[in-house]
């Protein structure tokens, strides 16, 4: 990336140099100053790559110059994609060779005017609570000294990294159909030292990808998260940080273990009373005892979870402790596709802190907020004929708790899986510095970050070619497509299952159909016999009909009570239209034999 090539629209030429400014570190909890340096072209430091270290953040602006809230939906000091590109334009080429440190915090834009957040200490458990940073991750901040020769890390030579260069064929914004990257899409090269080569001058090669690196994820790529989680959520307090991750999978993982401790305090993880199944499998064998929060069409009931922990006693519950974690998925959840609506996730935000309960937002579909009409126009209310522009797309999005969190309780789950591909196990997370920082440590004992190669082809796909605005219009188109997939699906369930026995909800989020059979009709449990039964005749059913649909019970958050509803998870996601509907007629089959009907 030549200077501050955005979207490859070519140098941005500036000239202004950016002074040093402290970066704070937390060190097992404790804050430390250090003086950073910066990773940009226009920093004074910047003579030599392999010198270069930690970079500041640009300064903070004076509250006079922070304009009005006048961005989309009206958000209090929105930023703006404009504004990212003018931020980048004064800092600079974006300098950060093989195992740089790096921090968020170097990305943001000012935060004049936020609070900080509340100490979240309390809720982080023994094992996080002991974890001290990584001696030779630690040393690798001292390669920014210029002149160091370093024989301290185990650094391998790219030298001999047998990869000479990787090419990608990808769409080119707003022509994002296979057909259309066929023809015409966009050759992008990654070579192993672009970085270096004074004719490419770019900003992240493979000899900086595939080596080592710090646990947060490249500083590329960091920047890029960063920037998009203050366009779309803009943390209501100062000290946000994000981090990359291996996927929302292992980032729950780690964040379970920071938060809960079920052997030693008797932790309970809250959640909705159907939820992910693997997020329920990843909590069972740590020992934390999972309770299910009663479900309506638009997700989990806060009124239901004031109930549960306002009378919780510990003798009545095996000796644990009262909840104080919360795994919640808001948006199209797995496996309801029940979505959470503004005012809902309010009060759900509030009850939290009524308990002092720490929220997991898992967000794996969040940009998958589909309309309600039929599929077909990109019109937005009011705009017919009219194409949907990207901070109007932004300003559709129901806010999210992160958005809203004033106290630094939640954690935020984002993941590339659902939205680019899941293969490249790339996430991130946002909340506090605190807890970041404990997130941070944890990470560079267990998977070290993210793949470098994975890291490197986001990079240039979503920063180097999109840019913040073709991604946002890739998400847009992506939604037009789940909507129809959607649609396709409607359309089958209306004409083939019986309706006097299935009943559902229109998904407006996600990628999964919830069925709702009516077990109290069915003839064998008038005689007495069991939901569970009754679920499984119904699966086999289905698997000799030739479909596969996903048993309701798999999700249930208590998997040791007996249930007392009987459901059938579908999904929309990856089916022909053709396939869709023939495998909701042999569902609709199975059922109808099944109740006789």
């Amino acid at each position: 990336m030549h200077g501050a090539l955005i979207n490859g629209s070519g140098p941005a030429g500036p000239t202004t140099t950016l002074g040093h400014q402290p970066s704070s570190e937390l060190v097992n909890g404790n804050k430390t100053e250090q003086s950073a340096h910066q990773f940009h072209s226009n920093s004074t430091n910047a003579s030599a790559l392999e010198t270069l270290g930690p970079a500041a953040k640009l300064t903070d602006a004076d509250p006079s110059e922070i304009p009005p809230a006048s961005g989309p939906g009206g958000r209090q000091n929105a930023v703006t994609i404009n504004d990212i590109l003018e931020r980048r334009a004064k800092a600079g080429r974006l300098i950060a060779p093989t195992a740089s440190y790096s921090d968020s915090d170097m990305f943001k834009g000012p935060q004049v005017g936020k609070p900080k957040s509340k100490s979240m200490e309390h809720h982080l458990s023994p094992e996080s609570l002991s974890r001290h940073p990584c001696s030779l991750k630690q040393a690798a901040r001292h390669l920014k000294n210029p002149g160091l020769i370093s024989l301290g890390g185990g650094l391998p030579c790219a030298e001999y990294f047998p990869i000479d260069s990787i090419t990608l064929k990808v769409p080119i914004p707003p022509n994002f159909s296979e057909a259309a990257t066929s023809s015409s899409g966009a050759e992008v090269r990654i070579g192993k030292y672009d970085v270096t080569d004074p004719a490419i001058q770019g900003t992240y090669d493979l000899s900086i990808a595939l080596n080592y690196a710090q646990a947060t994820g490249s500083a590329q790529l960091s920047r890029f998260v960063t920037e998009h989680t203050e366009l779309v959520h803009n943390p209501p307090y100062s000290d946000w940080r994000s981090c990359l991750t291996i996927g929302s999978t292992g980032a729950l993982e780690q964040a379970l273990r920071m938060l809960c401790d079920g052997p030693g305090r008797g932790d309970c993880l809250l959640t909705e009373e159907y939820s992910f199944a693997t997020a329920l499998e990843t909590a069972g064998p740590l020992g934390i005892k999972v309770v299910g929060v009663k479900m309506d069409e638009q997700g989990l009931l806060p009124e239901a979870m004031d109930e549960l922990l306002s009378g919780w006693k510990p003798e009545e519950r095996e000796g644990r402790r009262k909840p104080h974690v919360l795994y919640t998925v808001p948006s199209g959840q797995n496996p309801t596709g029940a979505t959470q609506g503004l005012e809902r996730r309010r009060e759900l935000y509030e009850v939290a802190r009524k308990h002092d309960v720490f929220v997991i937002e898992d967000e794996p579909y969040y940009y998958i907020q589909m309309p309600l009409e039929t599929a077909g126009s990109t019109a937005t209310a009011g705009q017919e004929g009219k194409e949907e522009t990207v901070d109007q797309f932004i300003a559709s999005l129901v806010p999210s708790l992160l958005s809203m969190d004033v106290d630094g309780r939640v954690l935020r789950m984002d993941s590339f899986s659902k939205v680019v591909v899941p293969g490249s196990r790339v996430g991130w997370v946002t909340a506090s510095e605190e807890i970041i920082e404990r997130f941070i440590r944890h990470a560079e004992v267990c998977n070290q970050g993210p793949s470098g190669i994975s890291q490197v082809v986001l990079y240039k796909l979503l920063d180097e070619q999109w840019g913040h605005e073709g991604y946002f219009k890739w998400l847009m188109n992506l939604r037009g497509e789940y909507t129809k997939r959607r649609d396709t699906m409607v359309a089958a369930v209306e004409k083939f299952l019986p309706k006097e026995v299935v009943s559902w909800s229109v998904p407006v989020s996600g990628m999964f159909y919830w069925l709702k059979v009516d077990h109290t009709q069915h003839p064998v449990i008038q005689a007495g016999k069991a939901i569970l039964e009754v679920e499984e005749e119904i699966y086999n059913s289905c698997i000799a009909k030739g479909v596969l649909v996903a048993r309701g019970s798999w999700f249930r958050a208590e998997q040791d009570t007996e249930p007392n509803e009987l459901f059938f998870r579908a999904t929309f996601a990856a089916a022909t239209a053709e396939n869709m509907t023939e495998a909701i007629r042999r569902f609709g089959e199975a059922v109808r034999e099944s109740f006789k009907l």
